[in-house]
């Protein structure tokens, strides 16, 4: 199996742990996938929740758990590659980019918009753009370019089969994995010419669950891939063991498009939260400085406090994101055999 080089970093199986928000994904699973060859990450989505402060001051206590998570992911990771995902339309962007460089972030994994003053911000760390379109990679590289004279060192391409925010129309998702309109192969194709032409390494995201996905994605010229859901159910991830349950528990029926109230479409489990909230319940309890696209005074709830209520394993008031695999999770297992699967 080829290994995943980036910028001069080395991960042994050429896989990277999705960064998943909210506390899903700390140092306990970075570190662990780090240590077991790949490239662990860390989401700095409202990263301090656990924070007695974090009510108050959100943005100081997610700036404040930003370099713990990553130093003791480091611990863990026995001299493996700790990555950070930052998504751009979080509030005091640059501020959190910042924070992740000064902790020693080897990468920084940047989506959900466009990076375009990244490399101004991130000081040594590897830089890498997620995008959904070769478009979208041409206007990123073409600008750090004239502006930075820097290219990534890595272009993720995360697809419509991924979880949580995705940056595709919900026509586009329907059309992509419902109807067959659409085949995103293509768009995976001409995003790897064109890193291909940049000599940037592209990693596949978005549905990644077994190992014939990832051969799928490698045969195309892929380098390696992003892995997100599979990972939920081990024990090393950061969640409550009830979040863990509810993919366990899940059906393929189950798996659904929300409409997220920042704005963008989501994937998430069914639940009796989204039916609430379908029937015009509204759960907004202040504002926790997450998103700049969210409208408080009009949102149904809080994003910040259904997603912390969920990780906590409140999964009546909560909600639980997801990839589009999540039903096919039947048991708990490590990173370790995870790892190992990946890499034989």
């Amino acid at each position: 199996m080829n290994e995943l080089r980036i910028g001069g970093l080395c991960a042994r199986i050429p896989v990277i742990q999705g960064g998943m928000g909210v506390g899903v994904s700390l140092s306990g699973l970075a570190g662990a996938v780090a240590a077991a060859g790949g490239v662990g990450v860390i989401s700095t989505a409202q990263i301090g929740y656990r924070d007695p402060d974090f009510g108050r001051h959100p943005i100081e206590c997610n700036l404040k758990a930003v370099g713990e998570e990553v130093r003791k992911a480091r611990v863990a990771a026995d001299g493996g590659i700790i990555g950070v995902n930052i998504m751009v339309v979080t509030r005091q962007y640059e501020d959190y980019v910042r924070a992740a460089a000064e902790a020693g972030a080897d990468l920084i994994i940047s989506g959900a918009g466009l990076p375009m003053n990244l490399p101004e911000l991130a000081g040594d760390a590897r830089i890498a753009p997620i995008v959904s379109s070769r478009k979208a990679l041409h206007v990123i590289a073409r600008h750090w370019r004239k502006k930075y004279g820097r290219k990534p060192d890595l272009v993720v391409v995360e697809g419509p089969l991924a979880g949580g925010h995705l940056g595709f129309s919900r026509e586009d998702i329907e059309a992509y994995t419902v109807t067959g309109e659409k085949d995103y192969d293509d768009e995976v194709k001409a995003i790897i010419e064109l890193a291909d032409e940049l000599e940037t390494p592209v990693v596949a995201a978005g549905g990644v669950y077994e190992r014939s996905d990832m051969e799928h994605w490698m045969a195309m010229g892929a380098k390696g891939v992003q892995i997100a859901t599979r990972f939920v159910t081990t024990r090393e991830c950061d969640a409550s063991d009830a979040y863990k349950q509810a993919y366990i528990d899940a059906s393929k029926e189950d798996i659904v498009i929300v409409r997220s109230p920042v704005g963008m479409p989501g994937r998430a489990i069914h639940n009796a939260f989204l039916d609430r909230v379908g029937a015009g319940e509204r759960f907004m309890r202040g504002c926790r400085q997450c998103i700049t696209t969210c409208r408080p005074d009009t949102a149904p709830y809080c994003i910040t406090e259904a997603l912390i209520n969920a990780v906590e394993g409140n999964l009546e008031e909560g909600l639980i994101f997801c990839g589009s695999n999540a039903y096919r999770a039947d048991r708990i297992e490590t990173v370790a055999d995870i790892m190992e699967e990946f890499s034989q």
